[in-house]
């Protein structure tokens, strides 16, 4: 392990790396135009590709196609650009393919304000694409959370055949500080599950006991089917209701199975609270100090900040909000994990304080919007 000093989104792509990353593709937009620059320097010292395409649906298409071609794919945008990911998701998403997608928010809608940060596009992660799933979505608030969660990202992504969001902003894409680099061994890489059947055996979507089937790529024997529509175990197109029961029950139930190991979230001073404060991503980031300094004059207030932003662990979050009298959730949209976490909270009285701001929030901000509830 060595310490480095580096930007959000250099960090991301450092962790890519080790997490085996070997085909990158891409198309230019702010703020997330760097992570690709970046990667087309030093992704081919590690035998990896980097390739800019014609638009972001071509971007995704082709990472997809990599993945299935047996490599590690990713890919990275802002907001309008990865609503042009949306049909490349949802065949993700259908075909079980591992894929990272980074999404650097910035402020919209539309191309709103490209230099500037929001937490605009929380609910775009989570429902970007059409049909019936469930994909994980992990929120960094620091550069050194930047290169922890994309080799989470990639090791879920891995692990579940999924496509994985990593949920970044254009504060912390180009914020520079000091964290600390593994070297390869130093943290647990994944890699996708490979099948043992004998091909003539081989059923392509047929999954294990944890609900993920084994993924073979072209070149190695085996008949390989990538198939968008509903589909049964052996990859053929089917059309009656049990078939696409079977299939998206599975599809949701593998990631929520999994939620011991997709969910994270971090607690400070939670035990003995009046008030827990809920945030993510950069706003968490003064949300903390503000929380302290509440201490520090006294107030019972705790902060909880969600790193997984979907899927939640309800029972560990209701365990953390339920023993508080109100629950203040503080972010920079109009409301987005609020109603999820007010759900959970049991008891607790949530409330939704916004601080809606293109720039970092403020101490002061971030103070008036948490001590009004207290």
């Amino acid at each position: 392990m060595r310490r480095e000093f580096l930007s959000g989104n250099r960090a991301i792509a450092e962790a890519a790396i080790l997490s085996g990353l070997k085909f990158y593709a891409g198309y230019p937009i702010t703020p997330a135009s760097d992570l690709m620059e970046y990667l087309a320097e030093k992704l081919p010292r590690y035998g990896g590709i980097v390739v800019q395409f014609e638009d972001e649906i071509a971007s995704i298409n082709a990472a997809i196609g990599a993945s299935w071609a047996g490599v590690k794919a990713m890919t990275a945008t802002s907001g309008p650009g990865f609503s042009l990911m949306a049909e490349g998701v949802s065949l993700a998403v259908a075909t079980e393919t591992p894929v990272v997608v980074v999404d650097i928010m910035r402020a919209g809608p539309s191309t709103g304000i490209p230099t500037k940060a929001t937490q605009s596009d929380v609910y775009q992660a989570r429902w970007l694409a059409h049909g019936d799933y469930t994909i994980p979505v992990f929120a960094p608030w620091s550069v050194q959370d930047c290169y922890d969660m994309t080799i989470k990202s990639f090791n879920v992504a891995e692990k579940f055949r999924t496509p994985v969001v990593l949920l970044s902003d254009a504060n912390i894409a180009h914020m520079w500080e000091t964290l600390y680099v593994k070297e390869p061994g130093e943290v647990e890489i994944i890699e996708r599950k490979k099948p043992s059947a004998p091909p003539d055996d081989y059923r392509p979507y047929k999954p294990d006991e944890d609900l993920v089937p084994p993924m073979a790529v072209f070149g190695e024997g085996y008949k390989v089917i990538v198939e968008s529509l509903v589909h049964d175990e052996l990859g053929y197109y089917r059309q009656d209701s049990e078939t696409y029961r079977e299939m998206v029950t599975r599809l949701n139930e593998k990631i929520r199975r999994g939620v011991g190991y997709i969910y994270e979230q971090e607690e400070y001073w939670v035990e003995d609270s009046d008030v827990v404060v809920v945030a993510y991503g950069s706003t968490a980031r003064m949300v903390y100090p503000v929380v302290k300094a509440l201490r520090q004059r006294g107030a019972r207030v705790g902060f909880l900040r969600l790193k997984t932003l979907w899927p939640l662990n309800e029972e560990w979050l209701w365990k953390s909000l339920s023993r508080a009298g109100k629950v203040v959730v503080v972010e920079n949209n109009t409301g987005r994990l609020y109603l999820d976490v007010a759900r959970i909270a049991g008891s607790a009285r949530t409330f939704f304080s916004p601080v809606i701001t293109v720039d970092p929030p403020k101490f002061n901000e971030v103070m008036e919007a948490v001590a009004r509830w207290l």
